[in-house]
């Protein structure tokens, strides 16, 4: 990895070494963004010879998700080792209501613990899948992905810290400090994804912490696309940050499990 990819493979091999990889998301993720000349994959391509599949397209939300994953069963089939997810922030700059994981209702169970069983009414839950809502979406979206790819790893990336991106007139989008039009801060989204690797039993890598960039300040524009105009889009330097914290993250997950 970045020139000392021979030393280390004499001592250690990565657990993602030389596998395909699908990558869903947004402008990030989508290879047509001019944000930067390489994104992330790119890299983790050149540092892993992962082969990288790439259905990330700009300005997507979760509610993509479901195609992203079709498209991929389509072309590839079952010949993936793992699949990254990293979407979110167009969600809170378009004002999607967070919702709720869950809907509750109650029902008659049998049931029997130190007498015989009988019938009790007990609270049931189930998953609300409601595409009008930020956590009914990402239930729609990996009940979709976690049916079709049952053996296959699955990895959530939550979204960055954002400042201002002014493309025009018609796309003037506010930095992270401002709450979106139903009232919620970005933290929210962050979170929500937190969540949803308990809820969904997925491993959860928080870029939003652990890559470091904070557009917010002046001093880390340095990584974004422009300081003026675009601190949403990493440039070059800021996706190889992003893929030198994937690097260290993903090799404390299995990537395939066979």
């Amino acid at each position: 990895m970045w020139g000392t990819a021979n030393a280390q493979s004499a001592t250690y091999c990565h657990p993602w070494m030389q596998k395909r990889v699908a990558y869903f998301g947004d402008s990030i993720t989508d290879p047509k963004n001019d944000g930067s000349r390489l994104k992330f994959w790119n890299y983790l391509q050149d540092w892993l010879s992962i082969t990288p599949l790439v259905y990330g397209k700009s300005g997507r939300q979760w509610n993509d998700i479901p195609r992203q994953a079709e498209q991929l069963k389509q072309e590839h089939g079952d010949s993936v080792d793992a699949i990254i997810i990293f979407i979110g922030t167009n969600d809170y700059n378009n004002g999607v209501r967070m919702g709720q994981w869950y809907e509750e209702t109650e029902e008659q169970v049998m049931y029997g613990h130190g007498q015989p069983k009988q019938l009790t009414t007990r609270k049931r839950r189930a998953m609300k899948m409601d595409p009008s809502t930020y956590r009914g979406r990402i239930n729609i979206a990996l009940d979709k992905v976690k049916r079709l790819y049952p053996e296959k790893q699955i990895v959530l990336l939550t979204p960055l810290h954002r400042a201002q991106f002014y493309r025009s007139e018609s796309n003037w989008q506010i930095p992270e400090d401002y709450a979106n039009q139903c009232g919620e801060y970005l933290d929210a989204y962050v979170s929500a994804v937190k969540e949803a690797g308990n809820v969904w039993a997925l491993p959860v890598i928080d870029l939003n912490s652990v890559s470091g960039l904070y557009p917010m300040l002046d001093e880390h524009a340095r990584y974004f696309h422009d300081k003026d105009t675009d601190r949403l889009h990493p440039n070059d330097d800021g996706h190889e940050r992003l893929a030198r914290t994937l690097f260290y993250q993903l090799s404390a997950l299995p990537c395939t499990f066979r």
